[in-house]
C-alpha cells in the first residue's frame, strides 16, 4: 500500500481546520497528522512531526506566516509549504515565496482544486491559485521595470513583527518575552525599534497600526471594535 503524505494544518480558525481535516483524510494518499492554532504551536508541531507538507495561513496569532516559513526552513527543510489564505495582495504573495513557500492558494478555491494544489506542491512543483495566477505573472514579468511595493511594515524584521503582534494583542513585556523565549530587555529594545521605525510613540498607536495592517487575529479586532 502506498505511503500517505503527512500534512500539518496551521490556521487560527478551528472550524476551517476541522473541515480541511475531513476533506484531506478522505483522500487515499493524504493524511492530516496534526494541527495548530497559532504560529508558536505550529513550530512545535512541525518539530515533532516533520511532515511532508504544511498547510499554512499567512496571517497567524503569535508569529506571522513569513516568520513561520523561515523557521520551517531551519527545523524541517524537507517539508513543503502551501499557503492557504484570504490575502491576495502582491506584497503577501511575494513575501511568502521569498520566505520559502512552495505554493500560494486562496481559501476560495473549490476542494478539488485545493487537492490538486497540495499534490502539485508535494510533487516538487510551484503552485499559484488560478484566481491570482495571471495577475501574479503580470506583476512578476513587469518587476524589472518597477520597484517592489514598499511600506513601513517592510522595514520591520520578522522578530519585530512578532513583537508588534503580541503588543497589539495586549501582552506585557514579560508575557512577550515568555512567548518568544527572549529576555524582557530584548523585548524593550524591539518595542523601541518599532516606535522609531513606525514613528508611533504609544502602545495604543502601535495597536491601531497592527490592526490596520491585519497583523492581529479576527477575535482581537472584534473585541477592539
Amino acid at each position: 500500500m502506498k505511503k500517505k503524505s503527512r500534512i500539518v494544518l496551521i490556521d487560527d480558525h478551528a472550524v476551517l481546520r476541522q473541515s480541511l481535516r475531513n476533506v484531506l483524510n478522505d483522500e487515499p494518499d493524504l493524511e492530516v497528522v496534526a494541527e495548530a492554532q497559532d504560529g508558536l504551536q505550529g513550530i512545535r508541531v512541525i518539530q515533532e512531526e516533520t511532515p511532508d507538507l504544511v498547510l499554512l495561513d499567512i496571517r497567524m496569532p503569535k508569529m506571522d506566516g513569513t516568520s513561520i516559513l523561515r523557521e520551517i526552513q531551519r527545523i524541517s527543510p524537507g517539508s513543503k509549504v502551501l499557503i492557504l489564505t484570504m490575502h491576495d495582495e502582491e506584497g503577501c504573495i511575494l513575501d511568502a515565496f521569498k520566505s520559502g513557500a512552495n505554493g500560494y492558494s486562496l481559501k476560495t478555491v473549490p476542494c478539488d482544486e485545493l487537492i490538486n494544489a497540495i499534490r502539485t506542491v508535494l510533487q516538487g512543483n510551484l503552485y499559484v491559485s488560478p484566481e491570482i495566477a495571471g495577475r501574479v505573472m503580470t506583476w512578476y514579468l513587469s518587476g524589472s521595470n518597477r520597484k517592489e511595493p514598499q511600506s513601513s511594515l517592510d522595514s520591520l524584521t520578522g522578530r519585530e513583527r512578532e513583537v508588534l503582534k503580541l503588543v497589539a494583542e495586549g501582552n506585557s513585556n514579560k508575557g512577550i518575552a515568555s512567548c518568544l523565549f527572549i529576555s524582557v530587555k530584548t523585548v524593550e529594545k524591539h518595542r523601541a525599534n518599532l516606535m522609531r521605525k513606525l514613528d508611533l510613540h504609544s502602545v495604543s498607536a502601535l495597536t491601531s497600526y497592527a490592526v490596520e495592517q491585519g497583523l492581529t487575529g479576527s477575535a482581537f479586532r472584534n473585541s477592539a471594535a
